[in-house]
């Protein structure tokens, strides 16, 4: 191990609760404890009577896309031997979602219901207890969730009988998923074995399915507290894993109403409540096209859209809330210029006439001991002008431990200052990040026609320098302003506009361009402090997804840098 890997492990440790560190150790020397926790006997089965059957609305599409053919992250793979199941050829997350079972419950889910059936009987036959990545505590929750889902849903309504071997093998599921909670990693994995959990108890009936109940019940009235802010925000500031964590949350609401289970009927009012704040959140962190914004790990497609929440929320008769974190003013009423400020999280959306919204990034990267979906992307924006995105941070395209995966994450991939080419948060490995930037207190000034909005980290005082970057963004009635300062010493600094595809970028020199929209309309753009050029680079709105757009590079030649954007 070299100095400076075991210099970040050093700085990634230090940030984790002892229980992380506790419960990683445990696993690894009790391993064989764990396993026969997982595989102890279990009682016969049973199966308890529901009051409904499960009609929930449905926003995924399907990803069996043919004859044994699945489509998973962009990339088609055939399942057609049991050993497909562990394809050497195919990633670990293409393989995870082929164990998720997400198909069972996507759209026209009822056409495909023969196939269904061959595959579940199919991952019984080809995946003994504990072996491989069906088997891993994440996969388990989804899956388990799918199957009560299906099994409970229209589709067996006028149907046999459920075999009792599947019926066996969701509670020996439930028992492996019971051994291995990830008290480890905690954050959004430990919520989904939670709401998993739940599933399970409320699907099985008798003594080892209440303990399965009160074990996810035991999680997620610790966890949701924990990883809701009161602004509705995640804890882990991913505009993506929000959608996917609210959807969860709408998920436990309709399974209380289904199954009509008194300690879930209980605590429908807090979920209700959790999930009307969300959806505000949401709502906020939305550009004006109606889909999430980059910040984090976040990309289409992997969770519902807004819209999709909102239709759930409305079957649930969950209403807005009235009153909420959120902060909203606006300069005046004449003045069509709103901001919104979740103070709790971080962010600030502002919001023009004509579907102009900026989103700007002031927060935390995630809990400090867990920012595993953490981007250094502190004091980054993203921008959209006439209801189409112009400025877009990096998105995600894949998970794991190479060079694109590290590229990003970085602050190179993010509309925001590079000090040194440093990285503001080390983000590191796949998931890991050691010492991170911190943001200061945040600025809102309201002026005649204008409003401008301050912040700084300290990301960089780490480095032999000390800098601290400030960024202020001035806010008019047709012109944006980004300002940033950096107070320090260093060699060089730059400034990143990354624009959407839609979007051309022409430089008549280093100081003076303008950006054309899709629908043709011109955006100037004054560069003062800085020299300009543009760089070819890519956008990742999907996973497998690569898009090649421009970026707009401002060397900075001053320690006060303005890039104006104006527009009629």
């Amino acid at each position: 191990m070299t100095f400076n890997r075991a210099t970040r492990l050093l700085h990634t440790i230090r940030f984790l609760r002892p229980s992380q560190i506790g419960w990683r150790l445990y696993y690894l020397a009790l391993r064989s404890r764990v396993r026969r926790k997982a595989m102890s006997a279990l009682p016969p089965v049973l199966v308890r009577p529901w009051q409904d059957i499960w009609m929930a609305p449905v926003w995924m599409p399907s990803c069996l896309v043919g004859n044994n053919e699945f489509k998973f992250l962009g990339e088609s793979g055939f399942l057609t031997t049991n050993k497909d199941w562990h394809c050497s050829e195919k990633s670990k997350l293409w393989l995870y979602n082929l164990h998720y079972f997400d198909d069972l419950t996507a759209q026209e889910a009822e056409t495909r219901f023969e196939m269904h059936c061959d595959l579940v009987s199919s991952w019984i036959n080809s995946n003994p207890v504990l072996t491989g990545n069906g088997w891993e505590p994440y996969t388990l929750s989804l899956r388990i969730v799918n199957l009560v889902k299906w099994f409970k849903g229209p589709v067996w309504g006028n149907r046999e009988c459920i075999p009792d071997a599947w019926c066996n093998s969701l509670a020996r599921q439930a028992q492996a998923l019971s051994a291995q909670r990830e008290y480890h990693i905690l954050a959004n994995h430990l919520f989904v074995n939670g709401k998993a959990l739940i599933f399970a108890g409320a699907y099985l009936k008798g003594d080892l399915a209440d303990r399965f109940l009160q074990e996810g019940l035991t999680i997620l009235d610790a966890e949701i507290p924990e990883q809701f802010l009161c602004d509705g925000g995640h804890f882990e500031r991913s505009p993506m894993y929000q959608a996917i964590l609210l959807w969860d949350l709408a998920d436990l609401i309709m399974l209380a109403e289904c199954s009509d289970l008194p300690s879930l009927i209980k605590r429908v009012t807090l979920w209700r409540d959790y999930l009307a704040r969300g959806l505000n959140w949401l709502e906020m962190m939305c550009h004006p096209d109606g889909d999430i914004s980059f910040f984090n790990d976040a990309a289409f497609d992997i969770g519902p859209k807004f819209t999709d929440l909102k239709r759930y929320a409305v079957k649930l008769q969950v209403s807005e809330l009235k009153e909420s974190c959120l902060k909203t003013s606006g300069i005046a009423e004449d003045y069509p210029l709103v901001v919104q400020h979740a103070v709790p999280s971080g962010y600030i959306a502002v919001t023009w006439a004509k579907e102009c919204k900026a989103l700007l990034d002031l927060a935390l990267i995630g809990p400090d001991y867990q920012p595993g979906h953490a981007h250094a992307d502190t004091l980054s924006f993203e921008l959209s002008l006439y209801g189409r995105r112009v400025f877009v941070n990096s998105g995600t395209s894949q998970y794991g431990d190479d060079s694109e995966r590290h590229r990003q994450r970085s602050t190179l991939a993010h509309n925001t200052v590079a000090v040194d080419d440093e990285n503001s948060s080390e983000v590191w490995s796949g998931f890991r990040v050691a010492r991170r930037a911190y943001p200061g207190e945040v600025q809102i000034d309201h002026e005649v026609n204008s409003l401008s909005i301050c912040g700084s980290h300290n990301g960089y005082q780490r480095l032999k320098g000390k800098v601290l970057h400030c960024r202020k963004w001035i806010f008019e009635t047709n012109r944006l302003i980004v300002e940033d300062r950096l107070k320090g010493l260093y060699e060089h600094a730059v400034a990143r506009y990354f624009c959407h595809p839609d979007v051309s970028l022409t430089m008549s020199n280093p100081h003076r361009g303008f950006l054309t929209t899709h629908d043709g309309e011109k955006i100037l753009l004054f560069i003062e402090g800085g020299e300009a050029n543009v760089e070819l680079s890519t956008w990742h709105p999907r996973f497998g997804d690569t898009q090649r757009n421009q970026c707009l590079v401002v060397n900075m030649t001053s320690s006060c840098c303005r890039v104006s954007l104006s527009w009629d």
